[in-house]
């Protein structure tokens, strides 16, 4: 900002001036979507004018608007060529928009002029590593280390690299170097925390995200560290500590918040339910609202008979909810983002006069769920249609002999460092060597190259037919029922599968919280949890699971083909 405030616009018009100097005060004080409405008037009576163009990118950009932020962050940088700063800027920008070749060009364009800038190298060192390019990321680092060691930044960064690539061990070293040249680094502080939870150190990573926020004072970052803080509680089993800490993702401030539509009053956790009408907002992804639908029995009990919960939900899964809690209305939820906040709304109807109170459904966990204890032991909360579970059965027994095991091994969003959280398709092997089983795909994201390069090696993945797995969600929940095991990462599907009580083996990485302490699936009975604490262990863990199919597999062999 201070390099905004003293450059020279170019602009006699006595009235652009004074907008102009209206937009900074504006962006002094924070009001960012005032400075931007300021700004987008000053460029429209002066389109050449670089400065107006690179506080207005400023203010889009500290409003999650992005895209906008990005275009005026180019208009600026044509305009004022010579100014490299802008560069920077850009590069960073393509960074947040996930334009990681973009951004790396840029970066190494802006480092030619300016080889030592800290934050300049930072930001390629972040790219690279979303590319996954760790050692490119590391030997950029290690460069400027040697030049300049006394640089916190670039340790904090060197050590973020070595913990997604899967050394956490050696991370914690760079952290503690990047601590002991500034004590007081909250981004550190919270790296640090977040690899000692990687491996397994609870207790001590929760007090250094207590240290990391006493020194943090943007809201932004505040809920962001506490929502991580609420992962961290859980998995170590604080169920009532945690899921108060996971209030944070609510926070209007935190990254990729949800605003609701209010009905009535906020539910709090004190509130009696009793004969009320409750509106309960399925929230976060797919999965998500499958995993806390695990609450909703409870919560029609708490409201008894004389009161009435509506269910706000995804529209793909309205069928599917509706048949397994007849007592609920549900309705489909619609949502518009702006920027990086989804607002999330339902039409109610007359009905919406008579809602007492309203809430986000994973809120209700802080009463429901207090103890292991209160997780139900039934198998099932979620209820396919039976005529498509008999089909199904049917279209797998026609297929060929069981035993059928269901397989997805990515999500729809893989893209840059979210890959490590998924083993890679060539590391099936141990699995899908198994020629006993029946092998169904149930991937659906894009999957033709990967089936494709499957089938090349000699593995046999069907396909079920006449189905979208992505879009029929309750038919998908039906073929889930059919199958005998289904294998695969945290994804909305195996949620569907574990919720309709098929048995699920999740591959989990570090930082899988939904455990609670425990080591297996509290709102999932059926699941069976194989875990490792190191994102490089992916083809150990894949040869656990295929022993495992192994055993299972020849226990369910039909005796008649043993013999034969």
């Amino acid at each position: 900002m201070a390099s905004m405030a003293t450059s020279k616009s170019k602009s006699k018009n006595p009235k652009v001036v004074r907008q102009l100097k209206s937009g900074l005060q504006a962006l002094s004080q924070h009001d960012y979507l005032g400075a931007s409405s300021k700004l987008a008037k000053v460029v429209e009576q002066d389109r050449d004018n670089s400065l107006a163009w690179r506080m207005l990118a400023y203010a889009y950009e500290k409003q999650g608007n992005y895209l906008r932020a990005f275009d005026a962050y180019g208009i600026a940088a044509r305009l004022n060529p010579d100014n490299v700063s802008l560069l920077r800027s850009v590069g960073q920008l393509a960074y947040r928009l996930s334009r990681y070749e973009l951004s790396e060009k840029l970066l190494r364009s802006f480092l030619a002029h300016e080889p030592h800038d800290e934050e300049g190298i930072n930001s390629l060192a972040c790219t690279l590593r979303e590319m996954n390019r760790y050692g490119d990321a590391v030997d950029v680092l290690r460069e400027a280390l040697g030049k300049n060691p006394e640089q916190p930044g670039l340790w904090n960064i060197l050590g973020s690299v070595l913990a997604y690539s899967g050394d956490t061990a050696s991370a914690i070293t760079f952290f503690d170097e990047a601590l002991r040249l500034a004590p007081h680094f909250p981004q550190a502080r919270y790296n640090r925390a977040e690899g000692l939870s990687h491996l397994g150190n609870y207790q001590q990573a929760l007090s250094e995200f207590d240290l990391a926020l006493k020194d943090l004072s943007d809201p932004k970052e505040v809920a962001n560290v506490t929502l991580t803080k609420a992962f961290v509680q859980l998995i170590s089993g604080d169920l009532v500590g945690g899921f108060e800490s996971y209030e944070a993702r609510t926070d209007w401030s935190s990254e990729g918040a949800t605003v609701y539509k209010d009905f009535g009053a906020r539910w709090q956790v004190g509130d009696d339910l009793t004969g009320k009408t409750l509106l309960v907002y399925a929230e976060q992804g797919l999965g998500d609202e499958v995993l806390f639908a695990n609450v909703l029995n409870d919560t029609l009990n708490a409201v008894g008979l004389e009161g009435r919960v509506s269910l706000a939900a995804e529209p793909r899964l309205v069928p599917l909810f509706q048949r397994s809690f007849p007592r609920a209305v549900v309705r489909p939820y619609q949502g518009m983002s702006q920027f990086d906040t989804l607002h999330r709304s339902v039409d109610l109807g007359e009905a919406a006069s008579k809602v007492d109170l309203w809430v986000p459904m994973a809120s209700l966990f802080r009463r429901f769920r207090t103890r292991i204890e209160d997780f139900p032991k039934t198998e099932a909360f979620l209820t396919p249609d039976p005529e498509r579970v008999v089909y199904w059965r049917q279209q797998l027994a026609d297929s060929g002999p069981g035993p059928y095991v269901g397989i997805l091994w990515k999500s729809m969003n893989m893209n840059g460092t979210r890959q490590r959280h998924y083993s890679p398709f060539d590391q099936w092997g141990p699995v899908l060597k198994n020629t006993k089983a029946r092998f169904v795909n149930l991937q659906y994201a894009d999957a033709a190259d990967d089936l494709s390069e499957a089938k090349a090696r000699g593995f046999d993945i069907w396909t079920p037919p006449g189905i979208d797995l992505k879009m029929d969600i309750d038919d998908l929940a039906a073929l889930c029922a059919a199958m005998d095991v289904v294998i695969g990462p945290s994804t909305a599907t195996t949620n569907i599968a574990a919720a309709v009580g098929t048995k699920v083996w999740i591959s989990a990485g570090p930082g899988w919280w939904t455990c609670f302490g425990t080591d297996y699936a509290p709102c999932y009975p059926s699941l069976r949890l194989f875990r490792t604490n190191n994102y490089a262990h992916w083809p150990e863990l894949m040869e656990e699971i295929g022993a495992a199919l192994e055993q299972v597999v020849e226990a369910a062999y039909p005796a008649a083909l043993k013999a034969g």
